[in-house]
């Protein structure tokens, strides 16, 4: 298997590779904490992904975005379906909020932020007291191990490496309540659910594990800590015990090796960490080392000054410039456009990727199979709402493997969303109901149907599975088949092969 650090310093060459963020801002049933201002609801979604541009878009623009501040309210497109139909269950993958930078730069000072939660400092929630005291009350919770010895809140006023900040509570506070109020009308998850019917899930890392509770709070405020149980899952690629891939860790050093040769190649980028190297008094191989990218994203995204050194008698010293920021952001702009035309990376997304998409599958199939046997309500209901917190390592990769190759690098608190969908059973009598153009409805009674939304923009009919799928034609959902078809068999066929067991231990060609 891959390890860890090979994959994240993967994505350090390649992370936050932000495609154009457009504020999205229209009116929710709440306010947002800081009074965002919305705008009236627009015909037409908005879209994620980028308007053919002109010009070389902005980096520091796109960064701006991946901070994800909350500071305005947002638009939620999940739960919106077809008349009658009905929400069978949701699936969440989230990446983790805010966190303080992995890696510091040397001879400068480390980013003074607080790690502490207090609502009298922004940015805050209405739900931010509440939610520190039910964190003191996880005990009564089931935790598998790590799990138990990890800190349910960030507690540090000097923030410690990788700790979640309070905006990353903040943000998938939000993001919980922004689900609450798009799914309350559709009943999915009955106000007394049973253990079963919630399945949570992260990694061992503290921004992840208090992200996902953040997220769930806002989700189901004031939960029933004996009913829930949090998962460990051990790798950042939640492939449980199907993580053995060696095909898949070809692909990986392959990509590696081409974002090598492409950064090399760029005389821009090679001069500016000369002189950033120069200004600091650090040799050029130290400071591409220490991964500036990391902690001047920290600086842009909380609003502080960039790092200085002190002058010397070498005359070295001086501050790093948003100019040189700049510079770094636009290569991996340049990267990102190369990583779509080699397609390396989708090979590894794919092999990276299937033993979650598999269990999700398998998971809304049990669903639909409970639902029609009417088993909900006799054993306590399958498992409707799952939560996996995670990394921009898990989430990048299964945007990737579900063909949404254009979509926005996931930001601070990303989330995608799987809901199942069934359409209404007719009755004699009833008759079939027409679509929007006269024409009858080819949707047969009881037939089940995916949706996916990428930071509450329905992406469904761009991904691979959906994107020739004609929901003009009297079906205006996509048949979950389609996403059967492709995650046990058509997925493969990216990397010439039938099945995972076949794609992983064949040599990459």
């Amino acid at each position: 298997m891959v390890s860890p650090v090979a994959v994240h310093l993967l994505f350090f060459l390649i992370s936050v590779n932000l495609m154009p963020a457009t504020p999205i801002d229209v009116q929710q049933p709440f306010q947002a904490s800081e009074g965002g201002v919305g705008v009236p609801q627009g015909k037409s979604r908005k879209r994620v992904f980028p308007v053919p541009h002109t010009q070389e878009p902005d980096p520091i623009s796109e960064a701006y975005g991946y901070c994800n501040t909350p500071n305005r309210t947002e638009q939620a497109w999940e739960g919106h379906s077809p008349a009658d139909y009905k929400l069978l269950s949701v699936q969440v993958m989230i990446r983790h909020g805010d966190r303080y930078p992995l890696y510091s730069i040397p001879k400068t000072k480390r980013p003074t932020i607080d790690c502490t939660l207090s609502s009298s400092r922004k940015p805050s929630h209405p739900l931010l007291n509440s939610f520190i005291s039910h964190m003191g009350q996880g005990a009564r919770g089931h935790w598998e191990s790590p799990l138990g010895s990890v800190p349910r809140l960030p507690s540090h006023s000097a923030c410690e490496m990788g700790e979640l900040t309070q905006t990353g509570v903040v943000q998938h506070l939000r993001n919980g309540q922004l689900l609450l109020h798009a799914y309350k009308h559709h009943n999915f998850l009955p106000p007394g659910w049973s253990p079963r019917q919630v399945w949570v899930e992260t990694t061992g890392k503290s921004r992840t594990l208090q992200s996902g509770l953040a997220f769930l709070y806002g989700f189901l405020p004031n939960f029933d800590w004996t009913k829930l149980t949090v998962r460990h899952q051990w790798s950042t690629l939640f492939c449980g015990s199907a993580c053995d891939c060696p095909a898949r860790n070809k692909y990986l050093e392959e990509e590696q090796r081409r974002q090598y040769r492409l950064r090399v190649a760029d005389t821009e980028l090679e001069r500016t960490y000369a002189d950033m190297a120069r200004i600091l008094g650090l040799p050029t191989r130290q400071l591409r080392a220490a991964n500036p990218i990391d902690s001047l994203l920290c600086h842009l995204c909380h609003d502080l000054s960039f790092p200085c050194a002190p002058v010397g008698d070498s005359g070295t010293g001086g501050c790093l410039t948003m100019a040189q920021f700049a510079v770094i952001r636009r290569q991996q702009l340049d990267d990102e456009a190369d990583r779509r035309r080699a397609g390396l990376y989708r090979k590894y997304a794919i092999l990276a990727m299937y033993p979650y998409l598999n269990r999700t599958a398998t998971k809304m199939e049990r669903v639909a199979k409970g639902n029609e046997a009417g088993r909900q309500s006799r054993v306590g209901g399958e498992e409707v709402f799952t939560l996996s917190s995670a990394h921009d390592v898990t989430v990048a990769p299964l945007l990737s493997a579900l063909g949404l190759e254009e979509a926005r690098f996931p930001r601070f608190a990303a989330r995608i969303v799987f809901e199942l969908w069934k359409s209404p059973v007719v009755t004699q009598g009833q008759g079939k109901k027409r679509s929007g153009k006269g024409e009858k409805s080819k949707t047969k009674d009881g037939e089940l149907f995916i949706r996916v939304l990428y930071n509450g923009e329905d992406v469904t009919f761009h991904t691979t599975f959906c994107r020739s799928h004609d929901r003009h034609a009297g079906q205006p959902l996509c048949p979950l088949k389609n996403f059967l078809s492709f995650v046990r068999r058509d997925m493969f066929s990216v990397v010439n092969a039938t099945s995972y067991k076949e794609a992983c231990y064949r040599r990459p060609g």
